[in-house]
């Protein structure tokens, strides 16, 4: 008799323990397909912000150099590094989500911390180009501040251009252009949106050169001298 019960509970032991095999092989298929997912899922999103991001198109250079105006010069005869031009880094951005976060963050804070001043009500000249160590400054001083800050954060000086248009109060004025795969985009101290070149209502003039420290031409306007709008 004792070994008739052996018998009969050894195949409901065996089938027992396929079961409990079967449902924990089960468990780990669905935690592997959810794994899947989760990485897919990422994926897409990720694809999906960068297609967010904003384009525009690539401001073409027109009529070869251009001078740069002469507080540029004085300039960098005082900082000589921030003026050189590191042909091995690449002109253009690759953008990212992350890299349109740090452009933007850099550009809201320094146009919120630095108070806007001509430099004849600061220093008593015409234009002077300088970084706005003591809180104040004029439109090239706010740009020259965003482009050192977003270089110390990994972006390519080369890619990073100062620009000097002509604005909606017919003066000569200076912004940064961004130069990214995804086109030319400006930062300015007038209003802290990244807007694309053709956006911002201005004649571009001229900025500086990618492959050398001189400068280029945009268009067909004459050049302003100086820099003094605020």
């Amino acid at each position: 008799m004792r070994q008739a019960l052996v018998s009969r509970s050894e195949p409901d032991s065996t089938l027992s323990l396929a079961g409990r095999l079967g449902e924990v092989a089960g468990n780990f298929g669905k935690i592997a397909m959810l794994g899947l997912l989760l990485v897919l899922g990422g994926a897409a999103t990720q694809a999906q912000t960068v297609a967010s991001l904003p384009t525009a198109p690539t401001l073409k250079e027109r009529y070869g150099s251009a001078r740069p105006v002469p507080a540029w010069v004085d300039f960098c005869r005082r900082h000589a590094s921030e003026c050189e031009v590191n042909t091995s880094e690449p002109a253009i951005i690759t953008m990212t989500p992350e890299i349109w976060r740090t452009i933007d963050s850099v550009n809201r804070r320094v146009n919120r911390t630095i108070t806007p001043i001509t430099d004849m009500a600061q220093l008593g000249v015409v234009d002077r180009w300088d970084f706005p160590d003591n809180g104040y400054g004029d439109c090239e001083d706010f740009q020259l501040l965003k482009r050192k800050m977003l270089r110390e954060r990994g972006l390519p000086q080369r890619a990073m251009r100062m620009t000097v248009v002509i604005d909606e109060l017919n003066e000569g004025h200076a912004v940064l252009m961004i130069r990214t795969d995804r086109g030319d985009f400006i930062l300015d101290n007038k209003h802290s949106r990244i807007l694309s070149w053709e956006q911002t209502g201005y004649i571009y003039v001229k900025r500086e050169g990618h492959d050398s420290t001189a400068w280029v031409s945009l268009g067909g306007v004459t050049s302003p001298v100086q820099t003094a709008n605020r």
